[in-house]
Parts: structure tokens; sequence; C-alpha cells
């Protein structure tokens, strides 16, 4: 209490001499976000370093898995098809205006993240999990969430089996490094139970040990069991369980020290996803940009606004995705759903609005 009211004293001596008061310490400054007149928020434009590399380099480099049906897949042209492979070219679409500027990057389970890591991709998008271990700790970000999946459990239609609880003590066929061997040991640690792990390097390797019956069953996420039963001899001899032992959200890969790309990533998809809820479809769009009067559809379209800015994207980047690539919706259906060899329900990936609603929820465009 002495002390302060000698440092009061002080204080009013030297004002009372003429002296300046000292100034206290700064406190640390708040971040500030100027009002436009409107009472909205004042944007600035971002610069992504990924994006300006791209656009110098002409093509964007995308990371997809070797050969995984619905995924990334050769067809017998030699051109890749798939979901993944679709969300690269919608991006693409985005950045350069042509889906069609994509060289994609074969690359393997078990290192599929040093490509990324070394900036030899600009984009993973390889049926890859996103988890807190690899988010936290790789130096990498998973911008958006492009299919919900789960692992399961594939099994011969002839064993009769109804549940993995009838798994205790088989042979299990499982890839080696990937999200799916941990879980499996979770799985049945968690139960008491034993199981014969048949550890392989690849998919592929996995599905051929499972074909020659040196297993009993095979697991990874149910989207890949689909893929992997749709090019054996017999796809009707076998079986998914109906047991889900994880939640798998899979969606592309970029390096964290571009937020700006992350967010050119995360919109391109979510493009995607407000075009379906919109009732907007690549045969659709061109005419949608003519006529639409709906003030959402029409910031989508860049017809009204230029959000596109923000991220350095041209004004039409988003129509050029849904003419190129299509809407969400389109994408699923010829790559994983009904027009494909897996006949994937939408499930989970359903829109958050639909009868049977999903977790697809896309941000509003405004």
């Amino acid at each position: 209490m002495i002390r302060r009211l000698a440092v009061v004293s002080l204080s009013l001596l030297a004002t009372a001499c003429g002296q300046p008061t000292p100034a206290p310490e700064p406190k640390a400054a708040l971040p500030v976000t100027a009002a436009a007149p409107s009472g909205q928020p004042s944007y600035r434009a971002a610069v992504s370093k990924t994006l300006i590399v791209v656009r110098e380099r002409g093509v964007l480099r995308c990371g997809v898995h070797p050969g995984l049906p619905g995924f990334a897949l050769k067809d017998a042209r030699g051109e890749w098809r798939g979901f993944d492979v679709d969300t690269c070219r919608a991006v693409a679409a985005a950045a350069l205006g042509d889906k069609a500027k994509v060289a994609f990057v074969v690359v393997g389970g078990a290192d599929r993240f040093g490509p990324i890591q070394r900036g030899e991709i600009d984009i993973l998008a390889r049926n890859t999990s996103a988890t807190f271990a690899r988010s936290a700790g790789l130096g990498v970000s998973f911008p958006v969430i492009t299919y919900h999946d789960g692992q399961g459990f594939l099994v011969a239609r002839a064993l009769g089996m109804n549940s993995a609880e009838e798994l205790g003590g088989a042979r299990i066929c499982v890839q080696a490094g990937t999200v799916s061997e941990g879980n499996l040991a979770d799985y049945f640690r968690t139960r008491g139970m034993t199981y014969r792990p048949v550890v392989t390097k690849t998919e592929a390797e996995a599905r051929a040990a499972y074909e020659a019956e040196r297993c009993d069953a095979f697991t990874a996420d149910i989207s890949a069991l689909a893929a992997s039963r749709s090019v054996m001899r017999n796809p009707g001899a076998h079986v998914i369980l109906p047991d889900v032992i994880s939640k798998e959200p899979l969606g592309p890969v970029v390096r964290q020290d571009d937020p700006v790309w992350a967010e050119i990533v995360r919109s391109t998809v979510n493009a995607t996803l407000l075009a379906e809820e919109l009732g907007v479809t690549s045969r659709t769009v061109e005419q949608a940009r003519e006529t639409a009067t709906d003030p959402e559809t029409r910031r989508l379209l860049g017809v009204e606004g230029d959000l596109g800015k923000l991220l350095g994207l041209s004004p039409d980047w988003a129509y050029q995705v849904i003419r190129q690539v299509g809407a969400y919706h389109e994408i699923f259906r010829r790559d994983l759903g009904e027009d494909s060899a897996l006949r994937l329900e939408r499930g989970l990936n359903a829109q958050w609005n639909a009868p049977k609603p999903g977790l697809m929820y896309a941000m509003p465009m405004r």
C-alpha cells in the first residue's frame, strides 16, 4: 500500500513540475476486423503460394491410389477414373479452369504422406482417413471430408456369418501400415477375442490372399472392401458383414503451411455439395448461369458478387467445377453409386436435408 501511494505521489509531482507522465506498458493488440458501411465485415483477398506454383507449372500434381476401383483406377484406355480422381479434377478446374490439367502420381500406402510432406505433389487424394495423430503430427491438413466411411469385414457367403463377433480365432487379411491394422487389433483386444493377422504390403496382395483362402476374412474400409469385391472372380460369393468397427472420415490432404490452398480445396468440394443442394447439375449449370434468380445460386456460379477473388480464383471457378466435373451426387453416382460396379448407397454421405439425412453439409455461399 505504501509503495502504491509513493508511485502516485511521484506521478503527481512529475505532472506538477511539467514533466510528462510515463506511458503505461502497451498491451497485446487484439485483432480488429474493419466493418464495411453495410455493417458487414470487410474481406481481403488472400494469396496461396501453392496456387502460384500450380499456375506457373500449368498442372496440378495429385497423389492417388495405384488401383482401387471406384476411387482411383485406370480404365481400358489408360484414363484415370474414380471418386478421388474426380476430386483432383475438380480442384484443377477451380485453380486452372481445366479439369484435364492434372498429373496423377501413384502413391503407395506405407509412405502415402511422404510425397505431400516433401512437396512432390500439391494434394493427396488417396482414400485417406483423417485422424488426430495424422493431423497434429505430420504437418498435413485434412481440409474437408469427401466420404464418411468405416472399417468392416469381407467374408465368404458360404460361411453363413452374421456378425464380426463370430470371427474369434480367424485368420484375417489386412494391409500393413494402415489405420485398418490398428483398428483390427483394437477391436479384438477390447472384446477379449483372438485372431491371426495375415499382413500384406498392399491392398491388392490382401485381396489375392483372401481369394486364395489364405485368410478367413479381409478387413479394410467398407468402400475399399466393396471395391475389392467388385473385381473378384465371383463377387456374389462374398458379403460385407454389417459390423462397422471404426469411423473413417476420408478426404484430400494438403500441407499445413498453406492455409489458403487448404481453403481452395475445401471450397471446391463444398461447391459440388452446394450445387447438389441447389439442384444444379453439370447439364443444367449453363442455363442456370443465365436464368437463375436465387441469390445463392448466382453467387455460386459467379454471376453475382466475386467471392472467388478472396482465394485468388476467377469469378467462374465454381461454375467450371460443376460444368466440367459435376455436382456431388453426379460424382458419387458414377464412381461409387448406382452407375458404378460398387453400387454403394449414400448413407452418411447423403445431404443433411435428404429424406434420409446424412452428414454432408456445405457452407453457405455468401
